[in-house]
């Protein structure tokens, strides 16, 4: 019963990396002609400031599901959660969210001090945790 349990976990494994996979690649598509549009489709050359956030946001975006694909594989391979890499990942979609505010939105997005010292906190936690981690050799 064990046995039928763990390869079920296996194929669960297997499908969502594929699925992942085809979702970043799709996602690096996508990126490409926004690029290719944003830069040689406008006539003047350049790119306005949301369009630059857009471009970090799709970047930032595939960065974070190519760690999760490395998460998954790195399971597969040793059956063992690598929380290095996990811890990685949050510190990317924090930086993600801090690099994607925009100072001149007004309402539900605009910066506010608590808003940003709650970024800040998680940010020296998550930090603290990635040091720890490393010092302790433990996470990989």
């Amino acid at each position: 019963m064990l046995e039928t349990i763990n390869k079920f976990e296996r194929g669960v494994y297997y499908a969502l990396m594929i699925m992942l996979a085809a979702v970043i690649f799709f996602g690096v598509i996508e990126l490409i002609i926004i690029l290719i549009s944003a830069i040689w489709l406008d006539l003047s050359y350049r790119l306005a400031n949301h369009e630059i956030l857009q471009i970090f946001g799709y970047f930032l975006l595939i960065l974070i599901g190519i760690e999760l694909l490395e998460t998954i594989k790195a399971y597969l391979i040793k059956n063992e959660i690598h929380v290095e890499i996990i811890i990685l990942v949050a510190i990317i979609a924090v930086a993600r969210k801090i690099i994607l505010l925009d100072p001149f939105v007004e309402g539900a997005e605009a910066l506010n001090s608590a808003g940003m010292m709650a970024l800040g906190v998680v940010i020296i936690a998550l930090a603290a945790s990635y040091y720890l981690v490393k010092k302790s050799g433990t996470g990989s």
